[in-house]
């Protein structure tokens, strides 16, 4: 009655694969090996170079134009509308302060 149940572990469901098996090496002290021989690099493939011609070049400065004055607008409307949340808080607050005043003084 008060011996735990230790619960069985289930059989696995998925593939199951093999321990890696994992030889010893044997390390004799006083022997020097050779440093490896280096390895030529692989030859790097033939790319074409981009030139860039007076259209890429006007079409890359508009490209960039665009991008700054997009990200722009959406900075400045976000920071509007975060302008115009505060101000909007800001008369609540006063319309509801007044009221709770003009609630106390005529009691």
């Amino acid at each position: 009655m008060f011996r735990p149940k230790l619960p069985t572990m289930p059989q696995p469901t998925g593939i199951v694969t093999p321990p890696a098996v994992i030889e010893p090496i044997t390390i004799t002290p006083g022997t020097r090996t050779t440093p490896p021989t280096p390895v030529a690099p692989a030859p790097v493939p033939a790319r074409p170079t981009i030139q860039l011609t007076p259209g890429t070049a006007l079409a890359l400065v508009g490209g960039g134009t665009a991008v700054v004055l997009v990200v722009g607008a959406v900075l400045v409307s976000m920071l509007l509308a975060v302008a115009i949340t505060g101000a909007s808080v800001a008369v609540c607050a006063v319309v509801l302060r007044s009221l709770l005043a003009s609630g106390n003084r005529r009691r």
